[in-house]
């Protein structure tokens, strides 16, 4: 395996521009991408969350496009800020060597995106939701395309994405080159390949489903009115920056408000967030304005945020897969970090089918029941079950007007029988 750049194929202006981002040697996936997608080859890249993916095929294809116009790349990505991120190599790399690119996400101007596009950047980054919607304005075109990119190949091809990326590669020349990048390779991806890929270059230097190597993982079996005392514990015993990640926006929201009250600065992040909302979140998160940031899995993949020395996963997530993910936001490159993962005893098959795809187990630790910070919160929240307060004004009483049919849920069901 080689340890340097040179040893790749790469031109002198990449290796310059290498030096200048201070990429001292290549990481395993890179060493074995790069060589191939070169080539023009398919490649499917499997390897841990923070290993250096992006990479892996920026520089081969600002090589392979330098000096030739019109959009040759479009690189597709799952959220909003994954695609802001993944614009920051490629503007590095491909700017020096007169190549150019565009952003196309949901939550920004379409029509300075449609002006843009207008301008026939080499690399189009786009979510696929708004370049959709470009495509059937006619606002985004792709005749001379050699290059596509899905960014986290999994969670595109899952069943939420699959008919937008459907739509987007029957606008797209059949005869280019394609290449997958994930830290998880399921069923989705395998099938893709074999209908989308013509003899892909295999690339996996840690099994699908290999957890951030330098993440310690803990889980703890709480129940569930012991997640807040438990984490405003765990925030106490230490300084570190945290990532939480919750299941819905509704309970993101409600762990923000645990946090603040608790005095600790932090953002949240979720759908329902602006698109200013969000961004100022992550930035704030990154630059240490925020010590906690609280999120749904918008922001489990392939975000990259320096130094974040605690996940927790204050709820699972929906799919097992998306552990990996999640954890893999913490021990990025040569770092460490800790990896924290509440669980009820109702989600014990879930907690299997995770350990099932990482292959191992992950190691229990006991609640800190006794721990003053967890004594506190537990105590206060007992008290307000107690004192609920005064009761909001028509609570319990159905605002459907006279007449109206019911509800779904009203329909779905029926009144216990006392």
């Amino acid at each position: 395996m080689s340890d340097t750049f040179t040893q790749l194929g790469l031109s002198p202006e990449a290796l310059d521009a290498l030096r200048r981002a201070r990429f001292a040697r290549p990481t395993p996936i890179q060493t074995r991408a790069i060589p191939p997608a070169l080539e023009g080859r398919d490649v499917i890249g499997c390897a841990a969350t923070g290993t250096g993916k992006t990479a892996a095929y920026v520089l081969p294809l600002v090589e392979r496009f330098a000096g030739k116009k019109g959009t040759l790349g479009l690189v597709l990505a799952p959220t909003r800020e994954l695609v802001q991120q993944i614009a920051e190599p490629v503007r590095f790399f491909s700017e020096p060597r007169g190549l150019t690119h565009a952003v196309v996400i949901g939550g920004e101007d379409m029509a300075a995106q449609v002006e843009a596009l207008k301008e026939r950047p080499t690399f189009v980054l786009a979510t696929p939701g708004r370049l959709v919607d470009l495509l059937e304005a006619g606002a985004a075109s792709f005749p001379n395309l050699q290059a596509l990119v899905l960014d986290e190949a999994d969670r595109m091809l899952d069943m939420g994405f699959l008919p937008q990326i459907e739509r987007i590669l029957a606008a797209l020349p059949r005869r280019r080159q394609t290449l997958l990048f994930s830290a998880t390779l399921g069923p989705d991806v395998s099938r893709f390949a074999r209908e989308q890929l013509h003899q892909p270059a295999r690339v996996e230097v840690t099994r699908s489903g290999t957890p951030a190597e330098r993440a310690e993982q803990r889980l703890y079996l709480v129940k569930p009115e012991e997640k807040t005392p438990l984490l405003l514990s765990l925030l106490a015993a230490d300084e570190a920056t945290a990532l939480i990640f919750t299941r819905a926006k509704e309970r993101a929201d409600k762990v923000h408000r645990a946090l603040q009250r608790a005095g600790y600065r932090c953002a949240v992040l979720h759908a329902d967030r602006t698109q200013n909302q969000r961004k100022q979140a992550m930035e704030g998160f990154r630059e240490g304005t925020y010590r906690c940031l609280v999120a749904t899995d918008i922001a489990a993949r392939g975000l990259d945020v320096e130094e974040v020395g605690h996940v927790i996963n204050y709820d699972l997530p929906h799919a097992p897969e998306d552990y990996v993910h999640r954890i893999g936001r913490t021990a990025r490159a040569e770092a460490s970090g800790m990896a924290s993962t509440f669980a009820t005893q109702r989600e014990a098959a879930t907690i299997a089918r995770i350990e099932r795809i990482m292959r191992a187990k992950i190691p229990r630790r006991p609640v800190p029941r006794e721990d003053p910070v967890f004594q506190a919160e537990r105590e206060r929240l007992l008290a307000a079950q107690r004192d609920p307060g005064p009761p909001q004004q028509a609570q319990g009483v159905s605002q459907r007007a006279p007449g109206h049919a019911p509800g779904r849920h009203a329909r779905t069901h029926k009144p216990r029988r006392g």
